[in-house]
């Protein structure tokens, strides 16, 4: 079984090297991913109305929603980012060595500077500049502190490296 990868006006997703992709994952559209990107279970890339654009090492996991806005918002994602579970991810640019936490929501316009996490269940409001470095949470999602040097290795880092190495173990029961 493979996942579901769907052609929409006439635009085909397109697939770095050694990416995962989870069986019921949903790739559909104006979707260009990097390479080492991992897609997990019902997670859904929807490019049908904008275009996505993903970096390398970039993981969208269970249940996360990547989508723009018609003829307003695209998505970027730069490398190294790594969308939580259930998280919803819409019209927005996420630069380099992000975590979005479980669950939370990010809206149209918003840039996500480089190194910064979003906290899990946090709201980042249409429009929102979140600073580089900086730890964003709450509803809506503020900064509450900066991202330290052990919180960069301990999380962003750890986890974009870890979702590297679990599609690893699922590429190699195909």
């Amino acid at each position: 079984m493979m996942a579901l990868i769907k052609v929409c006006r006439g635009k085909n997703p397109q697939f770095g090297e050694d990416c995962y992709l989870a069986e019921n994952s949903t790739i559909i559209g104006n979707v260009t991913m990097g390479n080492q990107c991992s897609v997990w279970f019902n997670a859904v890339i929807r490019g049908d109305v904008n275009s996505i654009i993903m970096g390398n090492k970039v993981n969208i996991q269970d249940g996360a929603i990547v989508h723009c806005t018609y003829e307003k918002a695209a998505t970027t994602l730069g490398n190294n980012v790594s969308v939580g579970h259930n998280a919803i991810i819409h019209g927005c640019t996420v630069r380099d060595n992000v975590l979005i936490g479980m669950g939370a929501v990010v809206m149209d316009g918003v840039v996500i500077g480089e190194n910064s996490i979003i906290a899990a269940g946090a709201v980042v409001l249409e429009n929102t500049v979140v600073e580089s470095g900086s730890i964003y949470a709450g509803v809506p999602a503020k900064k509450v502190k900066e991202v330290s040097p052990k919180l960069f290795k301990g999380e962003i880092e750890r986890i974009a490296d870890n979702y590297t190495m679990y599609s690893g173990w699922f590429k190699d029961s195909e």
